[in-house]
C-alpha cells in the first residue's frame, strides 16, 4: 500500500535563498540609508575634549626659552703673549678694578725692555754731553764778542781823539788814518762776531729742538715697551666676577688668545633662541614676560641679532621694572614673547582638532549636548593657548577640540555619557 508524504514547506534551500535576499535589501537599504543621510558615530564623552567658545583679551604670542646673562660681559684675551707663572686669583673671584688676576712671562719682550731703557740712556747721556758742547761753545763766542766789544770801543775813543788833534794840525794825516783804519776794522770784526754768535745761537736751538724730539721718541718707545711689559700682569678693567678662566701655571698663551671674562654684576639680560619664522615680526621694544615663583616679571627686546644658525636667531632683552632678586647666571627661563597688541577677540582653546580639519571646520555641540556635528569656521591668529575665531562661532557655544583622527569623515557625533 502506497503512503502519502508530505513535502516540507521549509527546507534548507528556501532558507537560504530568503537569507540572501534579505541581506541583499539590507544592504541596499544600509546604502540608500548612508548615502542619502548624514554618517553618524558614537563617541564616549569621556574620551573627547569640550571646550567653552568664549570672548575675552587676545595677544598673540610665543613661548621662547630664554637664558640669563650679566648685563655686561667683558672679555680677558692675552694682550701679549708668554707663559703663565703665576695666578693671584680663582675663576669665580669677585674682582675690583685693577686687581690682578694672573701674570705671564715673556723673556724677549723683557729684554727688548731692557735694549730700549739701555738706548734711552745713550741719547739721554749724548744730549747732555751736546748741550754742555754747546755751551762752553756760547760762552767762548761770547768772550770773543766781548773783546771785540771793548778793542772797537777802544778804537773808536782813539780814533775821535786823533780825529780832533788832526783838525788842530796836532798830528799828522798818516797816525790819523792809521786810527780811522783800526777804527774801521773793530767795527767790522764785531758784525762778524754779532752773525756768528746769532748763527751759533740758531744752530744751538735746532740741535737742541732735535735731540729733544729724539728723546721724547725714543722715550715714547720706551713707555710703550713698559707698558707691554706691564700687560703681562692681566689686571680686572672693571668691578666684577671672574668667570671661564682658562689658564694654569706653566701654560703658553698667545697673543690675543681668550684668558676669561668679567662679569659687571650691576644686572642682568635675557638672551632669548627664536625661531628664523619670526625673523620678520620681532624688533627692538617688543614685550615679553615669564613667571618666577608667584610673581610676572616683564622683559623688553633691547637688541635682535638678525644672523640666523640652525633655523634661529637670538635676541638680548633687559627688564622693564623689578627683577628677581634671587636670579642667578645661567638661569633658563620660559619667556612669553608677544608679537601684538592685546585686543578683545572670540577664542577657542587650541587642541588636537586643527590637525585634521586645518581650522577650516569643528564639530560643534547641539543645545541639549547630545549631538556634535560639523560647522564652518575661520581662524585667524593663534598663541600657544586660543585660536582667534574670524566667523562660525559665538560666544557660548561648546565644540569638540580634541583630536578627529577617529572620525574625521563622519558628518555627526552621537554623544554618550
Amino acid at each position: 500500500m502506497d503512503r502519502i508524504i508530505q513535502q516540507k514547506k521549509w527546507n534548507s534551500k528556501r532558507l537560504m535563498t530568503i537569507g540572501g535576499v534579505a541581506a541583499v535589501v539590507a544592504l541596499v537599504a544600509g546604502s540608500v540609508y548612508f548615502t542619502s543621510g548624514k554618517s553618524k558615530l558614537n563617541v564616549d564623552v569621556e574620551r573627547i575634549t569640550i571646550s567653552d567658545v568664549k570672548k575675552g583679551a587676545f595677544q598673540e604670542f610665543i613661548p621662547v626659552n630664554g637664558t640669563v646673562l650679566p648685563i655686561t660681559t667683558i672679555y680677558l684675551d692675552a694682550v701679549e703673549g708668554g707663559r703663565v707663572e703665576k695666578l693671584f686669583v680663582e675663576d669665580g673671584a669677585t674682582m675690583k678694578k685693577g686687581d690682578p688676576i694672573l701674570k705671564l712671562s715673556n723673556t724677549d719682550l723683557e729684554l727688548n725692555l731692557a735694549n730700549q731703557e739701555t738706548a734711552v740712556f745713550n741719547v739721554l747721556t749724548q744730549m747732555q754731553i751736546s748741550h754742555d758742547n754747546a755751551r762752553q761753545n756760547t760762552i767762548s763766542k761770547l768772550n770773543q764778542m766781548a773783546e771785540v766789544e771793548s778793542t772797537l770801543k777802544e778804537a773808536e775813543r782813539i780814533y775821535k781823539l786823533d780825529k780832533r788833534l788832526y783838525e788842530q794840525k796836532a798830528i799828522g794825516l798818516q797816525e790819523y788814518q792809521k786810527a780811522e783804519n783800526d777804527y774801521q776794522y773793530a767795527m767790522r770784526r764785531k758784525r762778524l762776531t754779532s752773525q756768528i754768535l746769532n748763527q751759533d745761537s740758531t744752530s744751538t736751538q735746532q740741535q737742541n729742538a732735535q735731540s729733544k724730539e729724539s728723546y721724547a721718541h725714543m722715550k715714547g718707545t720706551l713707555d710703550l715697551m713698559r707698558k707691554k711689559v706691564g700687560d703681562l700682569v692681566v689686571r680686572a678693567p672693571v668691578d666684577g666676577q671672574l668667570t671661564s678662566m682658562d689658564a694654569e701655571i706653566g701654560q703658553n698663551k698667545n697673543k690675543g688668545e681668550r684668558l676669561g671674562q668679567i662679569d659687571v654684576l650691576s644686572g642682568f639680560k635675557i638672551r632669548a633662541d627664536i625661531d628664523e619664522h619670526y625673523i620678520t615680526r620681532v624688533f627692538n621694544g617688543l614685550m615679553g614676560d615669564f613667571t618666577l615663583g608667584d610673581k610676572t616679571y616683564k622683559l623688553k627686546i633691547k637688541k635682535v641679532y638678525t644672523q640666523v644658525t640652525n633655523g634661529r636667531f637670538q635676541v638680548d632683552m633687559q627688564f622693564d621694572g623689578p627683577m628677581p632678586k634671587d636670579i642667578r647666571r645661567g638661569q633658563s627661563l620660559q619667556i612669553r614673547l608677544a608679537l601684538s597688541d592685546e585686543t578683545q577677540a572670540v577664542l577657542v582653546p587650541k587642541g588636537g582638532f586643527y590637525q585634521q580639519t586645518g581650522g577650516n571646520w569643528i564639530f560643534k555641540l547641539s543645545d541639549d549636548g547630545k549631538m556634535a556635528y560639523r560647522v564652518d569656521v575661520q581662524l585667524g591668529r593663534q598663541n600657544p593657548e586660543y585660536y582667534e575665531v574670524m566667523q562660525g562661532l559665538k560666544p557660548g557655544d561648546r565644540v569638540v577640540t580634541s583630536s578627529y583622527d577617529n572620525y574625521a569623515d563622519m558628518q555627526e557625533l552621537v554623544l554618550k555619557q
